[in-house]
């Protein structure tokens, strides 16, 4: 027979797969000796046995039974007696806590008999009565699914009818007659009697919560959460104890530490004879731990003493619940607690201080997401703004500047000094240069994974996305929301944590974390003064330098420019994994490329590679001199070629245009036939990338020849220069053996006319999975292997990163075909499966090639650990993120993560 019900004295805390959370903590409790009401837990595996075939597993009946009679043997008292009667509450418990999404039934097995009965047991008239009320509302609304607020009207009824504001002021009387009508309520509202059998109450309790695991708002909190909706919830059936049994009973929450700050002592609530959800609701004013000392100075003492004891049985800040029946003190709950990212820092490095916890346990306690939240630029409180809409948070901080409606104009009113919001209906590539100067962007359109979205995150500025409500006229260089118009120069502020946009100035307070990790502690310090600020800045500090000392791989930046690069090397990166050089050819300088893409003759097509020579060596001089010791791969371009050439639309409307008005120009007419000619129906799987530059000969050659001249460069200034060259897009060894050919002939080139020595790395992306399922051919020619997973995770789910978030990610997340979106998590079973399979075949054939990650992962925290577990040498993120990434490639490497099983 299976077994589905376990007794609280037959678990512990590590069985939270089969018991919850609330079950192996009630379990562990009571083998530690506290005062747990006894009870018994119905298993995870009932659940899932009930959510697979539609019903309760017949075992399991008789296991509630066998259980039930050991409860009532146990406590001298039966469930539903007329004397004494046992009762109790059926409460959920999944795994992983899921706060107020799931049911609760408490005082299962009152009826007319046995109220009387606890009236006999309790001596307390008035408190029988309000318990029998407080079932049938509960489990009308629970497990009847009738609306709650049909039982709270008629409880306000009863209290407006006799003058009084709060339900203790109900007497015995006024109960028994709100029973009456709340049993009516039962019969009107579902069609049947509240039910009078103690053991039918019991089993619709508990069905009620197993059907609770699948609520919509329960599986919406699992997917924002990520919590698989395969696990299924268990259900605690516990002795009640009662907390409104009089002035020396009561019911609280504790913490053994301040959630929000950290800070040590007593925190809590403390509500005199009250049950548990008195508290939560938040119907009466509750008192704190320190008043609930002066009523109940005993319990008091012995709840301190219990909570001591179990903070150090489980080393951590733990929430506890708790209920004083008459003086005595009974354990309900416990848990390890939620915290603010402020407090997950300090807890961990005072625990260890205490020398309760070791610093690879502080770093495990702690995460990246924690981390980001403490570098955040927030908004100050108390400012009257006007709030214009709430969109997207796209990426984090808050920014406050004028209104400014092209990338132009950003440019030039940045230049001077003034800040600016680039408000856009959605941004592109053409935008780069107003993105970087504004401190923060806003678009009516798109998503996460938008351009606008990736390239903020990627540059450390804030972004908010799909703000729908904007109706944005560029021509008129306005805006329109609610009945409000916003024109170019008015003050907007954004905050990219909450999607929120305001009209008019917020103050912004910069965060003393970030000013440690952009200048160093003592700065930090300065800054943040004495008290909690300064903690805070010292348990960052300590154990981020722990993760810098036991992670394994290394953290790279994605940078582009010099600017961005000298941040990044501020930040911790030690190195720079990804330079996108086509974001160096935008501007002023994409015509250059115009020109050597639609050269008519060799000449054409030198003068404007001659042109561009001299400005990309610059850059990469500026580059490695930032970097200078350290290794800065420099990817070769990989825009799309229609990111090159003029726009077909306005070029052709142009060119019509002229020939109405009978003035046409030929250069146009050829410019548009050449654009027709090179059109592309899908540009970004079209000549791009490797394909590009073996096509339009002289681009790769130039960059090349640019980035060996910038070696030479810095050599000749005394740097250590570490570049190596990237070739982007490879899907056959043939394309890299061409490329790298090209390189070797280049190098030798420059060697000898600098006389130098010059031979640089010369790498690849793997981007695409026909790349990943030959990388032992590929590893042949290759010095080491980037993963770009942005293009390798569209490609192999066939995924537009452009197009697919707003057409239907919502609804795919929604119906469980994506529990997160590919492009934010690695995609372990497909994308994660391609990546393992080119380390393993990659390194069999080279076994010194060197591994990294440039995409978007590199910079998510579970995708790190995916990475650690998979091998690679490195991960690069935006600079932003290299803090984050810093600390989870610690914590991936005290937590031992490896790959999970793909099969």
């Amino acid at each position: 027979m299976a077994r589905y019900v376990k007794d609280f004295s037959e678990g512990n805390k590590d069985q939270k797969d089969l018991l919850g959370g609330k079950g192996a903590n009630l379990a562990e409790m009571t083998r530690l000796g506290l005062p747990v009401p006894p009870g018994f837990t119905i298993t995870t595996e009932a659940c899932r046995a009930y959510m697979a075939d539609g019903e309760v597993p017949p075992e399991l009946r008789v296991e509630v039974t066998q259980a039930l009679r050991h409860l009532e043997d146990t406590m001298g008292r039966q469930l539903g007696d007329v004397h004494e009667p046992l009762l109790v509450s059926v409460r959920s418990g999944a795994k992983f806590s899921m706060p107020g999404m799931m049911e609760t039934v408490l005082n299962v097995g009152l009826n007319d008999a046995s109220v009387n009965g606890l009236t006999e047991f309790s001596g307390d008239e008035r408190f029988a009565w309000d318990s029998y009320r407080r079932l049938i509302q509960m489990f009308g609304r629970t497990v009847l699914g009738i609306d709650g607020d049909v039982f709270a009207d008629a409880l306000d009824k009863a209290k407006a009818a006799r003058g009084v504001t709060s339900d203790v002021d109900l007497t015995a009387a006024d109960l028994r007659e709100l029973v009456g009508t709340f049993k009516h309520i039962v019969r009107e509202q579902s069609g049947r009697d509240f039910p009078q059998h103690p053991r039918e109450q019991l089993d619709m309790a508990i069905v009620a919560v197993f059907n609770s695991w699948g609520t919509e708002r329960a599986r919406l909190y699992r997917r924002r959460e990520r919590i698989s909706d395969d696990l299924g919830t268990a259900v605690n059936v516990v002795t009640m104890v009662f907390g409104n049994l009089g002035p020396d009973s009561g019911t609280g929450v504790a913490f053994t530490r301040d959630p929000a700050t950290g800070m040590t002592g007593d925190y809590g609530d403390y509500l005199a004879n009250a049950q548990g959800e008195d508290v939560v609701a938040g119907i009466r004013n509750t008192l704190s731990l320190h008043d609930m000392e002066k009523v109940d100075p005993k319990a008091y003492r012995e709840l301190r003493k219990v909570m001591r004891q179990l903070e150090t049985h489980y080393r951590d800040l733990c929430d506890i619940e708790f209920t004083i029946e008459r003086g005595k003190l009974w354990m309900l709950q416990t848990r390890v607690g939620k915290r603010t990212a402020n407090a997950a820092f300090r807890i961990a490095t005072q625990l260890v201080d205490e020398h309760l916890i070791t610093m690879d346990e502080a770093l495990s306690r702690v995460t990246g997401a924690q981390l980001s939240q403490l570098l955040f630029p927030q908004f100050a409180a108390g400012s009257d703004a006007v709030l214009l809409t709430k969109a997207m948070a796209a990426s984090p901080g808050a920014a406050v500047g004028a209104a400014v409606f092209d990338p132009v104009t950003a440019q030039e009113w940045a230049a001077t000094g003034k800040d600016v919001i680039l408000v856009r209906r959605e941004t592109n590539p053409d935008d780069l240069g107003g993105m970087i100067a504004a401190v923060g962007i806003l678009t009516a359109r798109g998503g996460k994974t938008s351009h606008a979205a990736v390239v903020a995150r990627g540059m450390g500025r804030t972004a908010v996305v799909g703000a729908e409500e904007l109706v944005i006229d560029p021509v008129a260089r306005s805006l329109t929301c609610k009945g409000r118009t916003v024109v170019e120069g008015d003050v907007l502020a954004i905050d990219g944590s909450t999607g929120e946009v305001f009209l008019g100035d917020v103050p912004v307070v910069p965060s003393p974390v970030t000013t440690y990790l952009e200048d160093g502690l003592d700065a930090a310090l300065a800054q943040a003064g004495d008290g909690e600020a300064a903690e805070l800045v010292r348990a960052v500090d300590r154990i981020l330098v722990h993760a810098d000392q036991v992670r394994r791989l290394r953290v790279h930046a994605n940078a582009d420019n010099a600017a961005d690069a000298a941040r990044a090397r501020r930040l911790g990166a030690q190195g720079v994994g990804l330079c996108r050089t086509e974001h160096q050819f935008l501007g002023e300088r994409r015509v250059l490329i115009e020109h050597v893409v639609l050269a008519e003759t060799d000449e054409d097509k030198q003068s404007a590679l001659d042109a561009l020579l001299p400005l990309q060596r610059g850059d990469f001089v500026e580059l490695l001199e930032a970097m200078d010791s350290l290794p800065t791969t420099i990817r070769l371009l990989d825009p799309p070629l229609h990111e090159f050439l003029p726009d077909l639309t306005s070029l052709s409307v142009k060119v019509a245009l002229a020939a109405e008005r009978g003035e046409v120009d030929e250069q146009d007419v050829k410019l548009l036939a050449a654009v027709e000619h090179m059109h592309e129906a899908n540009p970004m799987l079209g000549l791009r990338g490797v394909r590009l530059g073996l096509v339009v000969r002289g681009l790769f050659e130039l960059q090349i020849r640019a980035i060996c001249e910038a070696v030479a460069d810095r050599l000749a200034a005394g740097g250590h220069p570490h570049a190596e060259i990237m070739v982007p897009l490879i899907g056959s060894v043939q394309e890299l053996r061409l490329v790298r050919d090209m390189a070797t002939t280049i190098m030798a080139e420059v060697s000898q006319t600098r006389g130098v020595t010059i031979d640089l790395p010369v790498g690849c992306m793997i981007e695409l999975p026909r790349a990943a399922l030959t990388a032992g051919r590929i590893a042949d020619e290759a010095q080491f292997f980037s993963f770009g997973t942005n293009d390798l995770t569209q490609t192999t789910w066939g995924f537009s990163r452009d197009d697919v978030e707003g057409a239907f990610f919502a609804q795919y997340t929604s119906n469980g075909v994506l529990s997160v979106s590919p492009f934010e998590t690695i995609d372990e079973l497909g994308v994660g499966r391609l990546v393992k399979i080119a380390v393993d075949e990659g390194r069999a054939t080279r076994p010194e090639l060197g591994l990294g990650v440039c995409g978007e992962h590199g910079g998510d925290p579970e995708s790190i650990r995916f990475f650690h577990g998979a091998g690679l040498d490195y991960v690069s993120c935006s600079p932003f993120r290299v803090p984050v990434a810093r600390l989870e490639a610690g914590r991936a490497a005290v937590e031992g993560n490896t790959v999970s099983d793909s099969r």
